[in-house]
């Protein structure tokens, strides 16, 4: 059984490095959008367990692989704006403030959910159009079991959000002590978490 891992807006493949290492026994597959260099869209074949954070999982549900069979979904959502989300009046403020200064907008979300690490050089484009997505997107509801991992103190994904989050799917919810970035925080909870889906599915 592969593990497909997918990050969220404003990171790429590195981000889940430290709870891949707590993983041996998988076959891990890492995609990456490319905001700070070349994306890589891997092709996954046969029975497959999407591992994502965040934005993450509004970016499979919206393509799953032929062979998804369950979700670990961490800090992850279908939908980031509308009535119990994040207000578009706050996407609208960041892309604005992207087009003439795309690095601050960068850095202060980065910072606004517990991350200070320097990052390179970046591309624009990428950033940009996701920012629209998280605007305007709403994947569709998983047709597998979902395991959904939230922090109670993430800062970025209010609780009514949180607690609204993949409403009518097979969900089963863990919430955990921590803010937005679990994988990083929390990664022997995710990754017995994984394993407990690996033996579910």
């Amino acid at each position: 059984m592969k593990l497909l891992f997918a990050h969220g807006w404003g990171f790429d493949r590195t981000f889940w490095t430290p709870l891949i290492a707590l993983l041996p026994e998988c076959e891990a597959v890492t995609d990456d959008r490319g905001y700070f260099g070349a994306p890589a869209e891997p092709l996954v074949e046969g029975p497959c367990i999407a591992v994502t954070h965040s934005f993450g999982t509004m970016r499979v549900l919206s393509a799953p692989p032929p062979g998804l069979v369950g979700v670990v979904a961490i800090n992850g959502f279908e939908r980031f704006s509308g009535d119990t989300g994040v207000p578009v009046r706050v996407l609208d403020r960041m892309i604005r403030r992207f087009a003439t200064d795309p690095r601050a907008v960068l850095t202060e979300f980065r910072h606004s959910v517990g991350c200070t690490d320097p990052f390179g050089e970046i591309a624009p484009e990428p950033l940009a159009a996701d920012l629209l997505r998280l605007r305007d997107a709403c994947a569709t509801l998983p047709q597998v079991p979902v395991l959904a991992i939230h922090g109670e103190a993430d800062p970025l994904l209010p609780p009514a959000m949180r607690a609204a989050t993949f409403a009518g799917a097979d969900v089963q919810r863990i919430d955990a002590a921590g803010g937005h970035l679990l994988p990083l925080e929390a990664p022997d909870l995710c990754a017995a978490a994984i394993r407990g889906m690996l033996g579910h599915v």
